[in-house]
């Protein structure tokens, strides 16, 4: 799978819940193919696939939330299922959701909170910035989605920022 050109990770939006899919996890172990998914209620796959396959880099993204999450007023409880799998160290998360889905403006404040735990829980090797700009154009620019990380949250320092902003998924992924 890695092996060919271009190929650096893949991102699962649903897998089967019958078993038909679970020659893929130990597959992407072997191959060394990080996968990253959003939860979606399946938090409890997720800790069976990182406890089996311990090599697997798993990825969450968007803190774990979605557009229909949000909806149904349940962004505190995905909040709650994504920190669940901060203790599986081959599990990182990406903190890309804020400004798709706070109910504030830039510099969507209501998120910090949010972001602050994930951040506290998986620490700074664990945590990704991204902007998650395809789903929400009309949200924030894309230098409010880095300001963001690099001028609004007041809990991380220059380090931390080098961290979220790149070095982490770097090493994460083995890019150097």
């Amino acid at each position: 799978m890695k092996k060919q050109p271009g190929m650096f990770g893949v991102r699962v939006e649903g897998w089967p819940t019958d078993g038909t899919a679970d020659w893929f996890w130990p597959a992407a172990e072997k191959a060394g193919l990080p996968i990253m998914f959003l939860i979606n209620g399946r938090s409890a796959q997720v800790v069976r696939i990182a406890q089996r396959h311990p090599q697997l880099t798993l990825i969450v993204d968007h803190v774990g939330v979605t557009a229909d999450i949000v909806k149904a007023g349940k962004l505190a409880d995905a909040i709650d299922q994504t920190l669940l799998l901060a203790k599986y160290p081959n599990i990182s998360v990406k903190l890309s959701a804020a400004p798709n889905y706070s109910t504030e403006s830039y510099p969507f404040r209501d998120f910090l909170p949010h972001i602050r735990r994930l951040f506290d829980a998986y620490g700074l090797q664990r945590c990704y910035w991204g902007t998650d700009i395809t789903n929400g154009f009309d949200r924030a620019t894309y230098r409010q989605r880095i300001t963001h990380f690099t001028e609004e949250l007041p809990f991380l320092s220059e380090e931390d920022k080098d961290w979220i902003m790149g070095r982490a998924i770097v090493a994460r992924l083995d890019w150097s």
